[in-house]
Parts: C-alpha cells; structure tokens; sequence
C-alpha cells in the first residue's frame, strides 16, 4: 500500500475526492459482485449470530456506556494502564501522532538487529503507514493474516476493516499467489486452485518459515485493561497467536481509546465483537497477554499509546462517539453505499460509515470533505453498530462543518448558500410560495417528457445526472384544497 499522510499523520488518499472515486467504482461490475456476495454472507451470519441473544439491546447498551465512561475519565485510565503495563514487565511508550509512532517503533526493531518483522492484522499500523516506515529504515515487514498477506503481495490497499481483501475473488487470489509469491520466499504451490483450502495452504507453507525464524513481531491491539495491564487481540487464523508466542520481542501499537477500565469489561465486548464482525459467537482465537514471563512467549514486551488525532475527536462533544469503534465493520456490511463503491472510494485506511465520521475527525474536516457526505442517511450503521455509535448524528454535524470550512476559504457565497436564502424568503410568504408553484409547475411541464424531468438546467444538473425527476403536478396540494374545500369536501 502506497499513500500520503494527511494533516495530522494519518494515510490518507483524498484525491479524488469520494464522488470521483465512487464513480469509478460504481463502473466496475465484478467488484460490485464481489463486495454484494461477500457483505450478504457476513450480513446474514451477524444476524442469526445476534438473534440467540434475548439480551442483546442491552448488551449494546452496556458497550455504549462503558465506552462513553472511559472516553470522560481517558487520561485517568491511560495512566493507570501504563502503571499496569510496566508493573508486569512491560514498556510503554507515547506517541502523539504518525511520525513519532513510526520512529520509536523503528527505533525497537533496530535495536534487536532484526531485518525482518511479523505483522499481525492492525489498523492503527495502517493509519501511520508503518509498513512504509520500516521500508525506508531497512526493514521488511510481513503481514501475516490472509487477507492483508493478499493485499500486500498484490501492493494493493485494504477495502474493509474485517475482510482487507473482499474487493478480490478467489481467481483473483489464486492468479496472485502463482505470481508473487516467489518474491517472497516460497513460490505457490504447483497447480494451485481457487478452492479456499487450496489457498488457505499455499499461504500456511509461504508463512511457516517466517514464523519460525522471527525475532520480532508487531501487533495491534483490540482491547487493553487498565487495571491488570492485559491486552487482547482476538483473530480467526491463528496467525495472530503465532506472532505474539514464537518471537522474542512484541511491540503493540494501539490507540489510545481502546483502553478499557476493567479485565471484567471484556465480558461485554467479547460477546458484542465476534457477533458483529464475524457472525461467530467467539473468536476461534481469543489471545490475552499481560507484560512478560519468563520462559513463556516474548522476553520483551512494548505497548505503544497512539494519538494522531484522538485527544482532538475527543474534544468535539457529537463527534467523540465515533472513539467508541471497536472495529467490528458491521455498519459496512449494511452501508447500501460502501455495497456498490467498496472501501477505496474512502481513500482512508477507514472505509464505510465509520470512516466517514473518523478519517475526517483525524484528519481535519477539510482535508476530507467529501467522506461526510458519502451516506443516505438511512440510519442502517446506527441499527448495527454494537456499541450504539449514532453514525447519521455525527455525519450531519461533520457536514456542516465542511461546509463552513469551506464558506471561511470564500469572500462571495455559494450557490448553495444563495439557493438557500432563496427558499427561506419564499417558504416564509404564503404569496411567494403560491406564485413559486405555479412556476415550478408550468416550467416542469415544459421540460418534462411522460411525466419524467431527464436533465434539469444549470446548478441542478448534478442532481439529474444519476435519476429522473418527477415533473410537478399541474396542481398544489394547496391549490387542490381550497377548491375542494370551498366546493364543502374535507
């Protein structure tokens, strides 16, 4: 994955912007197939998964309210970890964005002489573009689950938050395996099929060297304990615990909002994610570590508390709810938009309604203004998300600040602006509103063919470029009642 940080540290490919991306994406029947047959599986899955739960509402009810307690008492609950953390053998670092993230873990790599690194499926590493980082300071990084070994061996992006690589098929996979993965060590097997054991193997031979001859490994983390200092990371390959027992050094990057209070909160959580994400009622492989212990996985254990834009989504009262993601995807899954475009329309390493509320937050409203604006606001993310994140708010309220951001850059108003003051001194005359029927009216008749308005003129052609539009009656409702009325009818 190539891409160029934005404002504050995150990678961030916001050119072009979404509806240029979107029309692109929108011309390509087989990724539309694939993101329509891949989004329904998981869609289905998640609802038989959350139906056995009689008490699921107030299980979503409980995430929402511990997230929210631990956002108001964040730095309380970040020291505490650090405290735990280094109480059990470990180091904690702080990185207040990107670059600073990047350098000390660079730095930790270096120091153990190694030239090779295990990765393990993580966002936040995605957000500061380490695997670039540690390409400029000389070191490589493998990625370990499936579908981020697919992206990466197809120098790719990632398109979802659970299934990096749901834009590709399985021909796809297969083509790319048989190609790359020779580069990378140990080619593809001979006459490899698309058939999904076929494929899982080919990826096992390709990774069982590297996991065994690695000295240090990089993970993210889904969840951190305040008061035990132990982390979780749940996954369903198992490359995950093979990262996090085998190497020598464990370096965890993890943002600062996936603290959580109390080991017993993860009671909650562990119940809300694998339904939401994965359909599942668990994860296959739920991994906890706390610190280091002698003679059991990594000697030297390293947590780093990630920044790049958190403390500034913290102070937005509406906006801060999208800190409480716990990075399940369920709202992509029913997002009608994120169906038909996928996540690289996005140009964020947070695709889907959920990236559209938080890549503009860490980046800077301005710097993304388009994401706000990539929705129906039909309220289906706000139904699914685990821990009650109410999407649609947050999307209305980062639209108006798009606009403003952009009304500060002009000296004459937009358009926009202008149509509507335009309609408040029409909507607020009973006169005006009259007369302004009669004229929509009569010119709709005018352009109209069959009762269907094909393009519309100058401005509003944006509108009809994707749909038709209903001609205006020939008669108001208005216009209908007073006649009906005074005729005695009600």
């Amino acid at each position: 994955m190539t891409g160029a940080m934005g404002a504050r540290g995150v990678v961030f490919l916001g050119s072009p912007a979404f509806p240029d991306a979107a029309r692109t994406a929108l011309a390509d029947d087989r990724l539309r197939a694939n993101l329509r047959r891949a989004t329904t599986t998981i869609r289905d899955k998640r609802l038989a998964a959350t139906g056995e739960l009689d008490d699921w509402e107030e299980l979503r009810a409980a995430g929402e309210a511990i997230k929210r307690h631990t956002l108001r008492h964040l730095p309380y609950y970040l020291e505490r970890l650090e405290e735990s953390v280094t109480a059990a053998g470990g180091t904690v670092h702080w990185a207040a964005d990107a670059a600073e993230a990047n350098r000390i873990v660079t730095e930790l790599i270096r120091a153990t002489g190694a030239t090779e690194i295990l990765k393990i499926k993580s966002m936040a590493t995605q957000e500061i573009g380490l695997n670039e980082a540690l390409a400029d300071a000389g070191v490589t990084a493998c990625e370990t689950d499936l579908a981020e070994l697919i992206v990466q061996l197809g120098e790719d992006r990632p398109s979802h938050i659970l299934v990096p690589a749901i834009h590709r098929n399985r021909g796809e996979i297969r083509d790319l395996f048989a190609a790359e993965m020779g580069h990378w060590g140990r080619p593809a097997p001979e006459g490899l099929t698309d058939e999904p054991a076929a494929l899982a193997e080919a990826a096992r031979l390709h990774l069982r060297e590297k996991f065994l001859r690695a000295e240090v490994a990089v993970s993210g983390a889904n969840f951190a304990c305040a008061d035990t200092g132990t982390v979780a990371v749940v996954e369903s390959e198992g490359n995950g615990r093979m990262c996090l027992t085998l190497p020598e050094t464990l370096i965890t990057v993890m943002g600062i909002e996936k603290v959580l209070p109390a080991f017993t909160d993860l009671e909650v959580f562990l119940q809300l994610l694998p339904r939401s994400s994965t359909g599942e009622r668990m994860n296959p492989y739920t991994s906890l570590w706390t610190g280091t212990t002698p003679g059991d996985g990594p000697s030297a254990f390293h947590l780093v508390l990630l920044d790049n834009g958190r403390t500034d989504t913290l102070a937005d009262e509406v906006g801060r709810q999208a800190l409480h993601c716990i990075r399940c995807s369920a709202c992509l899954n029913v997002c009608p938009v994120y169906e038909r475009t996928g996540g690289h329309a996005y140009g964020s390493v947070y695709p889907g309604p959920i990236g559209a509320v938080l890549t503009p937050q860490l980046v800077g409203v301005e710097h993304a203004s388009s994401l706000p604006f990539a929705s129906t606001l039909c309220g289906a993310c706000y139904d699914a998300c685990p821990v009650r994140i109410n999407i649609p708010e947050v999307l209305t309220h980062l639209r108006a600040k798009a606009v403003e951001a952009k009304a500060g850059h002009r000296r004459l108003p937009t358009l926009e602006a202008l149509a509507m003051k335009g309609a408040t001194a029409v909507l607020v005359s009973p006169a005006r509103l009259g007369l302004a029927q009669r004229a929509a009216s009569l010119g709709g008749r005018l352009l109209s063919r069959r009762g269907r308005i094909g393009r519309l003129p100058g401005p509003f052609r944006g509108w009809s470029d994707t749909r038709d539009t209903p001609a205006p009656p020939a008669e108001s409702f208005r216009a209908w009642w007073r006649a009906n009325r005074a005729g005695g009818q009600r």
